[in-house]
């Protein structure tokens, strides 16, 4: 049961990171973290500029509710966080804002069912 409940959330980031790479030279570093009971996949400025712009952060957002999407934001975000560590935007923002910097890139995790605090997957900003 257990594989066939991240089978189902991890065939779509993998099919989604599979279109948005067949256009380049360079694919998407797949992540494979078996300690932390996650995977996922490392996207290049390009490939995160064209997630920021598709429909895949509105479409999992339909079907994900936003407490169960953690994000890790760089230092000098824009976005809001509370004193609480809470994040006050959607996916797309935190991705947009990530692939509005010339070297800004992001991490896509998928967490195992029961673990993170109850999220099913955690998006990290990147950029120097």
């Amino acid at each position: 049961m257990r594989i066939r409940s991240i089978s189902a959330v991890v065939f779509p980031v993998v099919a989604a990171t599979a279109v948005f790479g067949a256009g380049s030279a360079s694919a998407a570093d797949p992540i494979m973290d078996p300690e932390q009971s996650r995977v996922g996949v490392h996207l290049n400025n390009a490939e995160t500029a064209a997630l920021a712009g598709g429909p895949i952060p509105a479409l999992v957002t339909m079907v994900v509710p936003a407490n169960r999407i953690g994000a890790g934001l760089e230092s000098d975000t824009k976005i809001y966080r509370d004193e609480n560590g809470a994040v006050y935007a959607t996916l797309r923002q935190i991705v947009s804002e990530a692939a509005s910097r010339p070297d800004g890139t992001v991490t896509i995790l998928v967490n195992a069912p029961g673990t993170r605090n109850g999220r099913i997957f955690d998006v990290y900003q990147h950029w120097n």
